[in-house]
């Protein structure tokens, strides 16, 4: 496919529940982009021993040498489209997981109010800490990107996104020097082939949705353990909002 852009490889970083499946919909029904759901989820099982969902599965179906990894995400990308969106999410990033890598990629930030990470994340699990939510190890990969490439790379608060998806959309698009594409709007309901296979654990809403839902005001109400998370977040919330890409 000979679009007159690319190859771009897009690393896309976030913590749990910040729109991240929702956005790897939305490129992927670009129509000229290959997606991968978080690579390193199965070496991050297999290193941590950490009982998640599907644990077994994900650990059996993916691949746990993170070298191996690495080097595929550098390399052709599948399919043969011009724009590779690699989901990935940032606390999968081990100490000892080297990052050479990211060099030959573009990068982008997803970030959400930490008391709707910590409701939406107690969703799905009974208890929750700072490092699930992930927000100190993506504010270290957002520096490090900064000192790597002399530029601080695109920031999305996604309760700003959802006021205005298209406008959201065109201005990341815009920072990758890419064009637009109207069907990153809406999307097919159901899973995909793409979906991790811990899919059915974390991505009903996804799964039941066509398209970027506006955001709802909810009454968001945590216990002290859990409102002591969000405590310990929001600096780190807050300083990566600080760069958050203006829309157009």
């Amino acid at each position: 496919m000979n679009a007159g852009y690319g190859p771009l490889r897009i690393a896309m970083w976030s913590g749990p529940r910040n729109l991240s499946t929702a956005m790897m919909r939305a490129w992927e029904n670009r129509g000229d982009c290959a997606v991968s759901d978080e690579p390193f989820y199965a070496h991050y099982l297999a290193e941590t021993g950490l009982d998640h969902p599907a644990r077994e599965a994900v650990i059996a179906a993916g691949e746990t040498d993170w070298r191996k990894v690495a080097r595929a995400l550098e390399g052709p990308i599948p399919q043969g489209r011009p724009l590779w969106y690699q989901k990935h999410m940032c606390h999968h990033m081990l100490d000892h997981i080297e990052h050479g890598w990211m060099d030959g990629l573009r990068h982008a930030f997803l970030i959400r109010d930490p008391a709707e990470v910590v409701a939406s994340y107690l969703k799905s699990r009974t208890t929750v800490t700072a490092d699930d939510v992930g927000l100190a190890q993506e504010v270290r990969l957002f520096d490090e990107v900064c000192d790597r490439f002399g530029v601080a790379p695109p920031v999305i608060d996604t309760d700003e996104f959802l006021l205005d998806p298209e406008a959201g959309l065109r201005a990341l698009c815009s920072s990758f020097g890419i064009p637009f594409v109207a069907g990153m709007l809406q999307w097919p309901s159901g899973p995909r082939d793409s979906d991790g296979n811990w899919a059915p654990h974390w991505y009903a809403a996804v799964w039941n949705s066509t398209g970027f839902e506006p955001p709802q005001p909810r009454d968001i109400r945590l216990d002290a353990d859990a409102a002591r998370v969000v405590d310990a977040c929001r600096p780190l919330y807050e300083k990566l909002q600080r760069h958050r890409l203006r829309m157009q």
